[in-house]
């Protein structure tokens, strides 16, 4: 399938944030946005397919007006199934604006890739002046209940946040099990799991940042005292910081990735952090 969705985040008269939902193909469907306590809006994206087939190309846009808020999230994990002979690679594409002064945490379930999944996936997210937001991702080794572990053959993965002025963060990961063993210490080591978390406020003096970074990495440090789980932090060259996390399983990354959020939402935007409302 081809398939594009395109979500539109503004304030209205009464100061809320309201959703728009300007284009929806399927597998997409959005079926609307709930109120959330700070005057934003939450949606969640459903494939009505249940994961990404061999050849899909899923495309998503998501706007976030200038001092609106926003949560975007997922009804479940995003399986990757796997790769259809003579089909092409499964791909998504997900381009996000926020507007200036606006808010949006974007936080999906984990990624689920299947054995012989090929897939690739790219991000791109442009800042406009003190923007906020606020991402994590989530990666599974496959579906571990099957007795998969690493068992795709590839997947591919570009990330990049920028403002008017400069990329803040570019990263590009190929993930080839069949080729480079994922259990090198150069890559996963004795860990399956692997998570990424990122806040960004645009204009935010560097200072700042160190010190979110400190409490950060003190943070992980502390749950890394328990075993199962490692990670760390650190202030990217400019506006904003990205914590990295390696687990031997799926239970701990969503607490360490509830703590680092909670206490960055605070440090951004001095309110509280507000776990999405899960629809099924």
């Amino acid at each position: 399938m081809k398939a594009r969705l395109e979500l539109r985040f503004a304030r209205g008269h009464g100061g809320d944030t309201r959703l728009a939902v300007t284009e929806q193909q399927p597998p997409w469907r959005v079926l609307r946005a709930f109120p959330i306590e700070d005057g934003g809006a939450l949606a969640h994206l459903q494939n009505v397919s249940g994961g990404v087939l061999a050849g899909d190309q899923l495309e998503m846009e998501i706007h976030v007006a200038a001092g609106a808020i926003a949560q975007v999230t997922t009804t479940g994990a995003t399986r990757l199934y796997r790769h259809r002979a003579g089909a092409e690679d499964s791909s998504q594409q997900t381009r996000i604006h926020v507007g200036a002064e606006a808010c949006l945490e974007y936080l999906p379930d984990m990624t689920i890739p299947f054995a012989g999944a090929r897939h690739q996936q790219s991000t791109s997210v442009y800042l406009a002046p003190g923007a906020n937001f606020l991402w994590w991702e989530v990666l599974a080794p496959g579906r571990q209940a099957m007795g998969e572990r690493f068992a795709f053959d590839h997947l591919r993965i570009a990330n990049e946040i920028r403002t008017a002025e400069r990329p803040l963060l570019q990263e590009k990961i190929l993930l080839e099990p069949a080729r480079r063993r994922m259990e090198s210490e150069a890559r996963m080591g004795p860990y399956t799991h692997a998570a990424s978390f990122y806040a960004i406020r645009c204009g935010e003096p560097a200072a700042r940042w160190l010190e979110l970074e400190e409490e950060l990495n003190r943070s992980c440090a502390e749950f890394s005292k328990a075993g199962h789980i490692i990670g760390g932090s650190s202030a990217l060259a400019a506006d904003g910081i990205a914590v990295r996390a390696l687990s031997d399983s799926a239970l701990p990354l969503p607490r360490l990735l509830a703590h680092v959020w909670r206490i960055s939402k605070r440090f951004l935007t001095g309110r509280d952090a507000i776990l999405p409302r899960k629809v099924y």
